[in-house]
């Protein structure tokens, strides 16, 4: 596995986010917890320590900001090898909902938050010649599926952004690694009908099967890699078909 020694954690306050904070701090890595709620980053800096975890407030839709921060986080850590977007919302409404400012903010956080910050990383990770990104897709951006279109949407248009940074960069020596969980017991999922016959996971497994797939140096990860199988039958389902499926 990469000795991450320096990472940064986008949406660090809780779910997967704070998983990953925790598993790489364990590891003894230097890890600064990027999200909007000060006091959920309060608390996560005091239980995985403040000797190795740093608290960063900041609201992803701030895009402007987000140069100046990164700058000021690397300075702090004294490097970033590490970066993973985590952050992203999953609102819940009615099937036939169409509420376009509520789609707009899942768009702002899902992508053009990950855009803004990748895009940075990319830039830093360019000029050194190492580092890996990591973002946090979701098995809902493989088809158009009929419950929260856009969130399904934004998780594909994300896969195709990493997929284009991973081309643009693998000649600079950094990784770029696609992360598509399928049902893990976050917050985002708390509430939510799941299918009894597929797996729940908990945000610590998410964790360290994602930790795991960058050091095989994997390109796409499903998570659990059970998922792989899973959607490569619902890819597999003829349009005409997949239109009468509530999957």
């Amino acid at each position: 596995m990469p000795q991450f020694r320096r990472a940064v954690i986008i949406g660090a306050s809780s779910g997967i986010g704070l998983a990953l904070a925790r598993a790489l701090a364990a590891d003894g890595a230097q890890v600064a917890l990027v999200a909007r709620r000060a006091a959920e980053l309060d608390r996560a800096v005091a239980d995985i320590g403040p000797e190795r975890a740093h608290a960063y407030p900041h609201d992803v839709t701030q895009t402007d900001e987000i140069p100046a921060l990164f700058a000021a986080i690397a300075h702090d850590l004294g490097g970033v090898d590490l970066v993973v977007y985590a952050a992203g919302i999953l609102p819940d409404q009615p099937h036939d909902a169409y509420n376009t400012a509520l789609d707009a903010q899942i768009i702002a956080i899902n992508f053009t938050g990950a855009v803004a910050w990748l895009n940075a990383a990319a830039a830093r990770f360019a000029r050194t010649r190492d580092g890996t990104i990591i973002g946090l897709g979701s098995v809902a951006g493989d088809r158009g599926r009929r419950g929260n279109p856009v969130y399904g949407a934004t998780k594909a248009a994300l896969a195709a952004y990493l997929e284009s940074l991973r081309n643009r960069l693998a000649v600079r020596g950094v990784t770029v690694v696609t992360v598509k969980p399928g049902y893990v017991a976050t917050p985002m999922l708390a509430g939510a009908k799941t299918p009894r016959f597929l797996p729940i996971i908990t945000p610590e497994r998410a964790a360290s099967d994602i930790l795991a797939a960058a050091a095989r140096g994997s390109v796409v990860a499903y998570v659990p890699p059970v998922w792989g199988m899973i959607m490569r039958v619902i890819r597999a389902i003829p349009s005409r078909l997949f239109r009468g499926l509530n999957v």
